[in-house]
């Protein structure tokens, strides 16, 4: 084959991988935000509110009649006006005078029978097919558009010098409705036909194909021909119709539409064209009648490298299928496409065969196509989209013979695979391989060939990718769309995986592992999955964010949450949760630390502070200032009835007795002492409480001894938070013996503070000074006190 054969197929294949990863993709243009469609709404006239500042308008398929200047003079920046398939039958351009931006005009398909011409420079896109036009509409004033890109005319006959007004134009497509065109019989006509790219006669669709036109061309690219009927008599006349334009060198692409032919007369149209320079050919809506023979074809060297062959109608409905499937299979072309046809098989070809693509799209071919076939060692490209394909096996067996094949597209298929582990033939030079829309299942990585680059597998069956894969380090691009997956499968088996595409899958809760593990990836689609917005989703959120917003395609527009449900529908970017409620051991410290820390504080307080025993103190307290709070004063000071109470240590108790008592009481002065005063069945902190509230004093007597004792360091502590005497002198404090600072527990720090801020009687060793001792204790008894504790003694 030449370098520019090559070139072909090379670029055909580029075209159908990126078709093949990026998917069909359809674009809706909104031509402007002042485009007005009134359309199909049975119109008689054009309307006259029309917004002025309208650029597009569509009044097609109505009952519009005439136009008039006042109908289009105050759009003046109309640039697109469709009137196809109305009733107009007269057309004066100048009704456009004041449209200088008009650029698109299609009045195709009316009753138009005459025109009156005025230039209208931006015009690039003029149809008047499809009318009543005897001659070709062309007037002098459309050499003046220069501009002009397409240009649709119909007549009932020709003249050579028809089109000679835009001779010297350069148009992409002429389109000549040839419908109505009547010549008699051995009476030919001729047209030249100016520059055009591409040019399209459309004849009557159900009439024999007649047209006896000598055309002229000069630098046609493509030549369509629509609505040709043919029979084995007239089949000489489309030959002969073809030789003219044929004779051009520039012409390499012929196109047939709805051609109705016999199978002999299709097989000679063939050989007449395989000589010569005609490059591709291509037949849409082919319809087969009469029968279907063994015909001879000489497959001569040809300029043909594609023939393709969509949508074949067979009404012949007894034929030798080798005879029909034999004339393709030994086609000495580069490409062949048949689909859409009621093909159920087609042949190996005899010799090795030049073809390198192939395409059998939408037949009916079974799992026997090219087993055991050894010719097609150049094939390139093999598609077999919507057949009846149930085995992966054979079709891998299928490739084992095709050393070249690189692009193997078996979609829209009824695929399975139940073989063994690594055991499927592929042949070792396929890259690209489709298999979507077939109801395969996990299995499939069980069987794909070694040195796959790009796999699809969208709208299968799987729902998990095996981990242990290891024959699929070549992958470049996996699409997995549209399955059952629940979670990004890792790059440990596909160390060259740089686009993944998994949308619409099953994944609520992606690892975020996967952009560590693969990262050689350059895009994925994962969007369109029911994400499940919990704790774990935090880090894939995380990861997403670290990566370039180009590498996760639509981001963040096709990632919601759709559970629990008081997320759904929130991007995913949206979701916030805090660092404490998602991580559990920071959780448990946040809890712990400060518990541990109290518990420590507690346990300090309780060792070193005595803290149960301030805490007991403090409830006697809480009691006490209660039952002091609800009774009067008149009614406490009622209830005393010593003038002092006195606490000291039992191993004080012989200075106590022997020289203290007897002293105060030689005064008149009463004392409570616990071992006298106590009331029997209180307990001792009860009792301790009623002496105090019923004293008017209380004395201590303090020295090492009461220092250690717990039960005088209790009733201290009452005795300074007694109520009744709250605000007053109400302690009386007797050093009996030195007390070293230090000597005294840290637990007693209220008798610290009080030998530090309070001022106490010592007790003097000698007896000269005992006199003054002994004056300032009952200096420190109130007179009128104890008048009223001697009355109360009296009422008792």
């Amino acid at each position: 084959m030449t370098k520019d054969n090559k070139c072909v197929v090379r670029i055909f294949n580029f075209v159908y991988i990126v078709t093949l990863i990026v998917g069909t993709i359809i674009q809706f243009s909104d031509e402007s935000k002042f485009a007005v469609d009134m359309s199909k709404i049975g119109l008689t006239h054009v309307l006259k509110d029309l917004p002025p500042e309208t650029k597009v308008l569509d009044m097609s398929q109505n009952c519009i009649s005439e136009l008039h200047l006042s109908d289009m003079s105050f759009l003046s920046g109309l640039k697109v006006l469709r009137l196809s398939r109305n009733s107009i039958r007269y057309l004066d351009f100048s009704i456009f005078k004041f449209n200088p931006d008009l650029e698109y005009l299609d009045l195709s398909h009316n009753q138009l029978q005459k025109i009156s011409c005025h230039p209208i420079m931006s015009l690039k896109h003029l149809d008047l097919s499809f009318n009543d036009f005897e001659v070709l509409p062309i007037c002098k004033e459309f050499g003046n558009l220069t501009q002009l890109d397409f240009l649709g005319l119909s007549a009932t006959r020709l003249q050579q010098l028809d089109l000679l007004p835009i001779a010297h134009l350069h148009l992409s497509c002429i389109l000549l409705d040839l419908e109505g065109y009547y010549v008699k019989e051995n009476q030919t006509e001729s047209l030249q036909i100016p520059n055009t790219k591409t040019l399209q006669l459309v004849f009557h669709p159900y009439n024999l194909f007649s047209v006896q036109v000598n055309i002229s061309l000069n630098s046609l690219g493509c030549l369509q021909l629509t609505n040709i009927k043919l029979n084995d008599d007239n089949c000489q006349v489309l030959i002969k119709f073809l030789s003219d334009p044929i004779r051009q060198p520039t012409l390499l692409n012929i196109t047939l539409n709805h051609v109705e032919t016999t199978w002999k007369c299709l097989v000679r149209v063939f050989q007449f064209l395989w000589p010569k320079p005609v490059e591709s050919l291509h037949i849409c809506n082919l319809t087969i009648v009469k029968s279907i023979g063994k015909e001879d074809f000489t497959y001569s060297k040809t300029a043909l490298k594609a023939l393709k062959i969509e949508h074949i109608t067979n009404r012949v409905y007894i034929f030798s299928q080798q005879v029909l499937y034999t004339v393709f299979s030994e086609m000495n072309i580069m490409m062949l496409t048949i689909s859409d046809t009621p093909f159920i098989h087609m042949v190996c070809p005899q010799a090795p065969s030049t073809f390198k693509f192939l395409n059998f799209t939408q037949n009916v071919f079974t799992d026997s196509i090219f087993q055991n076939c050894s010719t097609l060692v150049r094939l390139e490209t093999l598609i077999l989209q919507k057949n009846e394909l149930k085995d992966l096996f054979k079709v891998g067996l299928m490739t084992k013979n095709m050393p070249s094949l690189e692009i193997l597209d078996v979609s829209w298929n009824s695929l399975e695979y139940h073989g063994p582990d690594g055991n499927c033939p592929w042949v070792e030079s396929l890259v690209v391989l489709n298999l979507s829309s077939n109801i395969l299942t996990d299995s499939v990585f069980r069987c794909l060939p070694p040195r796959v680059k790009v796999l699809d597998l969208h709208n299968n069956r799987i729902r998990s990718i095996p981990k242990d894969i290891t024959s699929l380090e070549a992958l470049q691009v996996l699409n997995v769309a549209f399955n059952s997956l629940a979670d990004l499968p890792g790059c440990g088996a596909f160390n060259s995986l740089s686009i993944l595409i998994i949308d619409y899958n099953l994944i609520s809760d992606p690892s975020a592992d996967f952009f560590h593990s693969c990262q050689k990836i350059r895009s994925i689609k994962a969007g369109n999955n029911p994400f499940q917005c919990t704790c774990e989703l935090r880090e894939f959120i995380q990861s997403i964010g670290q990566v370039s917003s180009d590498v996760v395609e639509g981001w963040p527009d096709s990632y919601k949450c759709e559970y629990p449900e008081s997320y759904k529908g929130t991007p995913l970017k949206d979701f916030h949760l805090s660092q404490l409620s998602c991580n559990t051991a920071l959780l448990v410290v946040t809890i712990v630390v400060p518990v541990l820390v109290l518990a420590v504080t507690v346990s300090i307080l309780c060792i070193y502070l005595d803290l149960p025993w301030y805490l007991r103190m403090v409830c006697q307290w809480t009691q006490t200032r209660r039952r002091a709070r609800n009774i009067p004063l008149e009614e406490l000071q009622r209830t005393l009835q010593f003038h002092a109470f006195i606490s000291y240590s039992e191993r004080d108790s012989a200075w106590v007795k022997n020289e203290l008592v007897p002293c105060l009481e030689k005064e008149d002065i009463r004392i409570c002492l616990h071992e006298r005063n106590f009331v029997p069945g209180k307990s001792i902190v009860e009792n301790i409480i009623n002496c105090i509230e019923k004293s008017y004093k209380s004395i201590f007597v303090l020295s090492p001894n009461f220092v250690q004792s717990e039960w005088c360091h209790y009733e201290l502590y009452f005795a300074h938070h007694n109520l009744f005497h709250e605000g007053s002198d109400n302690l009386i404090l007797i050093l009996l013996e030195p007390i070293p600072q230090n000597n005294i527990p840290s637990k007693y720090h209220k008798l610290r503070a009080l030998m530090t801020q309070r001022t106490y009687l010592e007790w003097p060793k000698e007896k000269s000074k005992r006199g003054l001792f002994w004056a300032n204790i009952r200096a420190a008894f109130n007179m009128k006190v104890a008048l009223v504790i001697e009355n109360n003694d009296v009422k008792t």
